[in-house]
């Protein structure tokens, strides 16, 4: 099949029939048939049999489905990819970055670095570590920010700060006398907790951490971001473990955070491209992200 074929195939299916994905496509309805008639002369079999008026996919058809799927999502990945390289450098910084940092840490730093840089734009996403590589990748960001990052032969890594991982929990849930000592590790032995999905990254490692732990931690409440278990920990749930910086934004009305013993660390990382040196004005932002990282993990 041909990417015309291809394009009319998953138009038809999209709209069940020849004169919807005529339009869909913005050509004629005679141009839309003599594709498909095309395409099904080469296959060999009909990939649409008229049924009560209506078209359906023949199981042939069905068939090819998964595979016409994929050639499309590689179809739209260079389509992302030429749009990426038809931008002008210089006109903009783009920056992804998880959503413990696009909360905490993304903001105050961009205004500081815009005070140096006021007439660069600037466009902030915030995603999972695994799509801000490929964003990357695919050129569609400058620069990632990560707690997240195992290595890629295509990108550079800079280490911006140190930290370890933290209990967070509801008002009351410690003692004054706890709250002065790290809490042990052996204490989480039971303990009901807030947890991550088990597909993310850090918990994960969490995981690790807690391998020795026995009995293990029970997670009563699993969630896909840490932002959202920091919000249920201020609601009164409960106690999770998660990083510094999402646990340094919660309300010290309703919680309060106690490091851990033996630490549990994690880095914060920035990628960018290995194949081309970052835009000059990265440079600053990253030192002013170091900085600000930094200054906020002291705090604990």
């Amino acid at each position: 099949m041909r990417l015309r074929h291809i394009e009319i195939f998953q138009a038809i299916r999209q709209t069940g029939s020849v004169s919807a994905a005529a339009q869909l496509l913005h050509v004629s309805q005679p141009a839309v048939t003599k594709v498909l008639q095309h395409a099904e002369l080469q296959l060999g079999f009909p990939l649409f049999l008229r049924v009560r008026g209506k078209l359906q996919p023949t199981p042939e058809a069905l068939a090819l489905e998964s595979e016409v799927e994929k050639v499309t999502e590689s179809l739209q990945g260079v389509r992302r990819l030429a749009k990426s390289l038809r931008r002008a450098p210089g006109q903009s910084v783009r920056i992804g970055a998880i959503p413990a940092l696009a909360l905490s840490l993304l903001p105050p730093a961009i205004l500081e670095w815009k005070r140096d840089y006021p007439e660069m734009a600037c466009e902030l996403s915030s995603d999972h570590s695994r799509e801000l590589v490929q964003k990357l990748l695919m050129r569609e960001i400058d620069l990632a920010l990560t707690l997240n990052f195992s290595g890629h032969p295509g990108l550079t890594t800079q280490v911006l700060a140190n930290g370890v991982l933290v209990a967070l929990a509801s008002k009351g849930y410690w003692s004054d006398a706890e709250l002065s000592q790290p809490l042990p590790l052996a204490d989480l032995a039971g303990t009901a907790l807030i947890g991550l999905s088990s597909a993310d990254p850090l918990a994960a490692k969490l995981d690790s951490y807690l391998e020795n732990v026995d009995p293990p931690p029970k997670v009563t409440i699993s969630v896909q971001t840490y932002s959202l278990a920091r919000a249920m920990v201020e609601s009164g749930a409960g106690l999770t473990v998660i990083d510094p910086f999402t646990a340094l934004g919660a309300s010290t009305a309703t919680t309060c955070i106690r490091p851990l013993t033996p630490p549990l660390p994690i880095t914060l990382y920035a990628l960018t491209r290995a194949d081309e040196p970052p835009p000059h004005m990265l440079a600053n932002l990253l030192e002013i992200f170091g900085h600000r990282a930094r200054e906020l993990l002291e705090r604990l």
